[in-house]
């Protein structure tokens, strides 16, 4: 099994703690987010668990063997990196095999050949095999980076935000075919990123991380509708959850403890029951139209049809749909309400 353990591993730099008593499980097979902010200990945790920095305190585990104090070579893990890291000399060719030449790999040149020309069909960089690096497009860049991860059929896959130097087209091309190929090699991999749509449309699961710490741990709509704490809310949706005072928009029933509802824009109600507003701003979308209302002396995000006739300058009632108001308490976590109980040793 290719699964990876890590038991209250903590790093620390300095003063600065990058990562503090992490508790993470990647089931063999399973494809994890972990989504933060920059010095979130995004990265320091795959560098980690690659062996390219050691904890201060914990275990770390890969295939139930315990690796915390093993070299990187030792591990049986792949890293694909943000920046490309191709040999620019070499052609598609010798860079994908170039992992399989490793003296202590003792392949021969048809298992090499084999194995090559397999990946390359798999990412669809075949007919670029004779290609030299520096010939590639920034697409066909980042298949050959993460090809010569492929080409070695490690236990694990490390993802640092292998996407984000690409353009959004790209971005979303290579996004499909990553999620792809781990649904056809069954694979196991550990990808981090400060990018929200890649969480969503990437992960099984998906692990909110702040200053190091792991705040919530869930499948994508689990995190997104029911996200632990105002942090976690305000890492997914686009446009961002409102964050309300209790007993706005007219909400008046919640939890006692609640000091903070959380509103997402697609369940605010505009025209019905509620506060008057002015429309602030229009955006037009093509699929949906993002309206800005400033009501109750603040601002709020509402998310409407491609045909909304909404113009700037309106005024019109603001509600929101109550049973999907998120109640936060004053230390920002979220307690019960209309929705499902939370439960945090389930992350929801």
């Amino acid at each position: 099994m290719s699964e990876i353990r890590l038991d209250h591993v903590t790093k620390t730099y300095g003063e600065t703690v990058a990562v503090e008593s992490l508790d993470l499980t990647v089931a063999d097979g399973e494809f994890v987010v972990l989504l933060g902010p920059t010095g979130a200990g995004k990265t320091t945790t795959l560098r980690l668990i690659a062996g390219l920095v050691a904890p201060d305190a914990g275990r770390l585990s890969i295939d139930g063997r315990d690796v915390t104090h093993a070299p990187p070579n030792a591990r049986n893990t792949a890293f694909v990196f943000q920046q490309y890291s191709l040999y620019p000399h070499y052609t598609v060719y010798d860079n994908l095999a170039f992992p399989l030449r490793a003296p202590g790999r003792k392949l021969s040149r048809e298992a090499i050949d084999a194995k090559v020309r397999e990946v390359a069909a798999l990412l669809r960089i075949d007919s670029k095999l004779g290609n030299k690096a520096t010939r590639l497009s920034g697409g066909e860049m980042q298949r050959v980076a993460i090809g010569r991860a492929l080409v070695r059929t490690p236990a694990v896959y490390l993802m640092d935000e292998p996407l984000s130097s690409l353009d959004a087209k790209l971005r979303e091309s290579l996004r499909v075919e990553l999620k792809r190929i781990q649904i056809d090699l069954g694979s196991t991999i550990l990808y981090v990123t400060h990018d929200q749509t890649e969480a969503l449309t990437l992960a099984d699961r998906i692990g909110v991380l702040e200053e190091g710490r792991l705040v919530q741990i869930a499948d994508p709509r689990t995190v997104y509708e029911r996200p632990a704490t105002t942090y976690v809310a305000k890492r997914l949706g686009s446009p961002p959850v409102n964050l309300l005072p209790a007993g706005s928009l007219g909400i008046a029933d919640g939890p006692a403890a609640t000091a903070t509802i959380g509103v997402r824009p697609e369940d605010v109600v505009l025209g019905r029951a509620g506060p008057e507003g002015r429309v602030l701003t229009v955006e037009h979308l093509g699929a949906e139209t993002v309206i800005l209302v400033e009501v109750e002396g603040r601002q709020v995000h509402a998310l409407a049809g491609a045909h909304d006739d909404h113009r700037p300058g309106d005024t019109v009632s603001v509600g929101a749909l109550v049973d999907r108001v998120l109640y936060f308490d004053g230390a920002g976590a979220r307690v019960a309400g209309s929705s499902a109980p939370v439960d945090a040793a389930a992350g929801a």
